[in-house]
């Protein structure tokens, strides 16, 4: 007869590897969706609008269920979800959707792929951590993959691509800022809870940004923009949150970490097939340093 530990299988990983990597692609994949947008004649300020109006109602409910028989939350929580929320989410995405009218879907999804060392650079500035020599190898690495296909982009885009890829990194300056301080508040009200208030205070941001700087009669726009923006609202926004959050509680947040560098990858390829983008020996060297240099940094900290 076999012992119980005997007995006892560990769970399956590839459910949690497959929410990973369907969940990668997914968001990935909004890239693509704004980029496609953009060539109906819409600005950043109104398509994200259409995208945060049509994800309000799902992380309401998002919001609503990770909240049921948990305590009100008090007056810091709110200050803490608010603030987190701005930089998270209103202002990361704001800065994303704007830089994307600029550049590719490829070096945005690159530069935004560099969050981790944006992690650790204000993990330095603000806990006084000490970063290592084999570290800073790494976001050595990285940065040089972003800035070889900067300069292909800049070559290709002209003198635009500068200011699109500064408002991509802007955004990712913003949503590591919200890592940074997140971890607290996760732990007192649980990741989804926080991400359904976060992600609800940036709809209603985004929802107002609109309605202080464009006319109501701005949302009259092509039938297209709005079935991407639903598109982008619910396949690339909302359904890779839960994706993500459920693989972590499956097979933990380095492994979904380190699955999520599928994400590069598929956007280049979606980007070369759906958009037309180039595919040259540069993006995929600058690629590869990329995700070489983060996998590095994931492994040496």
């Amino acid at each position: 007869m076999s012992s119980p530990s005997a007995a006892a299988s560990p769970p399956a990983i590839w459910p949690g590897l497959a929410l990973a990597l369907t969940g990668s692609i997914a968001f990935s994949g909004k890239a693509i969706i704004v980029k496609l947008a953009y060539r109906h004649g819409v600005d950043a300020i109104t398509l994200i609008m259409y995208r945060m109006l049509f994800a309000l109602p799902l992380f309401l409910l998002l919001t609503w269920w990770a909240s049921r028989g948990k305590p009100a939350l008090t007056r810091r929580d709110w200050l803490v979800v608010l603030g987190l929320g701005f930089s998270g989410y209103y202002l990361a995405s704001f800065l994303d959707f704007a830089g994307l009218a600029y550049i590719s879907a490829s070096l945005e999804r690159l530069i935004l792929y560099l969050n981790p060392t944006l992690v650790l650079a204000f993990s330095v500035v603000v806990f006084k951590h000490r970063i290592k020599p084999m570290q800073l190898l790494a976001l050595a690495i990285s940065y040089a993959g972003v800035l070889l296909v900067f300069g292909q982009e800049i070559h290709l885009q002209g003198a635009h691509a500068v200011l699109g890829a500064v408002l991509v990194f802007g955004s990712a300056i913003s949503y590591a800022l919200y890592l940074v301080y997140s971890g607290e508040e996760v732990r007192r009200l649980g990741a989804m809870r926080l991400t359904g208030l976060a992600t609800t205070v940036a709809c209603v941001l985004c929802i107002a940004q609109f309605l202080i700087l464009r006319p109501l009669s701005a949302m009259a726009v092509a039938p297209e923009v709005i079935w991407l923006s639903v598109l982008n609202a619910t396949l690339c926004t909302f359904a890779p949150v839960l994706m993500v959050m459920l693989a972590i509680e499956r097979m933990g947040a380095t492994m979904t970490a380190q699955t999520g560098m599928v994400g590069p990858m598929s956007t280049i390829i979606m980007g070369v097939l759906i958009l037309g983008e180039p595919f040259t020996l540069w993006v995929v060297a600058g690629t590869v340093l990329v995700l070489t240099g983060v996998w590095l940094l994931a492994r040496w900290r």
